[in-house]
């Protein structure tokens, strides 16, 4: 494993990649946060739909001739998988990609669309990633790291040159965190091009393995991980990228899969744009990560765009809720005629919508006269929902709870 990074390499990466990978054009996203300067650096736009495809891609570029003649092998959630897939159909050499079975369906034949061999290992990553050491030994295969490789991490960093060559007063840079490998070149780099700038993390709270190996001062294995971020679920940072992480990033903070969905809802809506729940997890901590980030300009990095389409509709009304656009509420309230009419009139006066209505007599924790309303509705936002529940608290109305 390669592990000397420098600015020259990262430069020489921008240069074998010219021909491979797309320079993603940066977009202002002002109403992210109100009262602050955001840019989106769209690398769900990227071939592959991911940033991956940078560092596989410089990586194998450097590989020698005996190496390239026996292939390479990687392990992925499936973002990097595509990127090593990709990379090597386009330098003619032969792949192995080893993925967790758990991986979208769209991801993993993605891969195999770019004429790699897919082993599906029974877990998450890391069995991935043993499984595919063990085949790196019995067939001879150069491993390709998703992350923990300076030429990995050299390409990675090639963003970096791009976010200040287009904003070079950037404020803030904020990241996706599975493995380290994407904040560990964009860090470095920019650092050694503006060392005032702000480089923040993010993880899914559910799978914070780099914040508590910093918080602890030393690598960290977590014993499970679970985020609707799959693509940085990861239990254990890498050597080289948790060095790198402690000596160039500001900070990491943690985001719930809850504002992933409205990040993702958010990317959709306002700006036409698909990212998946690790490639959003930079918006999500824009908008509620209580970064210090008034008055600057900060560049949120969209790490990829590879969501599985079966959980768009789950992950949007997720998203709707959270932003409070969705919301259920159950009433008690008196059982005699005229009181859903009124109920639902009170609402429409109020401006939302009712979509769905649920009506029972049979709950035991209230009055013997008095059932339960269930009532959904599309609303506006939080402040929408808290006017509806005093209008009905003043019209005698008993609020049971708010979903």
């Amino acid at each position: 494993m390669s592990n000397e990074l420098s600015l020259q390499e990262i430069y020489r990466a921008q240069f074998v990649l010219k021909n491979i990978i797309r320079e993603t054009p940066m977009v202002a996203a002002p109403t992210i946060k109100p009262g602050c300067d955001i840019y989106i650096k769209p690398e769900n736009l990227q071939v592959t739909g991911s940033f991956k495809v940078r560092g596989a891609s410089y990586m194998i570029s450097q590989l020698s001739e005996k190496e390239k003649e026996r292939g390479v092998i990687a392990c992925s959630a499936g973002n990097h998988a595509q990127g090593v897939a990709l990379s090597a159909q386009k330098y003619g050499i032969k792949s192995c990609i080893c993925l967790p079975e758990g991986a979208p369906i769209s991801k993993v034949e993605a891969t195999r669309g770019y004429g790699a061999d897919i082993c599906l290992v029974p877990g998450v990553y890391d069995d991935a990633y043993a499984r595919a050491l063990e085949l790196r030994d019995e067939r001879g295969m150069t491993f390709v790291h998703p992350f923990d490789d300076a030429r990995v991490i050299a390409g990675q960093g090639t963003i970096a040159l791009e976010i200040l060559d287009e904003l070079m007063d950037a404020d803030n840079i904020i990241v996706p965190i599975g493995g380290g490998g994407l904040i560990s070149g964009i860090a470095y780099a920019a650092k050694q091009l503006k060392p005032s700038i702000k480089v923040w993390g993010v993880q899914g709270a559910g799978a914070p393995s780099m914040l508590q190996s910093l918080q602890h001062g030393q690598i960290e294995r977590l014993y499970s991980v679970s985020t609707i971020a799959d693509g940085i679920a990861v239990k254990e940072p890498g050597a080289l990228t948790f060095s790198l992480c402690q000596q160039y990033v500001d900070g990491v903070v943690t985001v719930t899969d809850d504002e992933v969905c409205a990040a993702i809802l958010h990317l959709l809506e306002k700006h036409k744009m698909i990212a998946e729940g690790a490639g959003a997890v930079s918006v999500a901590a824009a908008m509620f990560g209580n970064l210090p980030l008034e008055g600057k300009k900060t560049v949120c990095v969209v790490s990829g765009g590879n969501v599985d389409v079966t959980m768009l509709n789950r992950i949007i009304n997720r998203g709707l809720q959270k932003g409070g656009r969705l919301c259920t509420l159950s009433l008690e309230i008196s059982d005699r005629p005229g009181q859903l009419n009124l109920v639902s009139q009170l609402i429409a006066k109020l401006g939302a919508n009712v979509t769905a209505v649920l009506h029972e007599r049979t709950n035991s924790f209230i009055d013997v006269n008095s059932c339960v309303l269930r009532i959904s509705m599309e609303t506006r936002d939080q402040n929408h929902i808290n006017e509806i529940c005093r209008v009905l608290t003043e019209h005698g109305f008993s609020i049971l709870g708010e979903a």
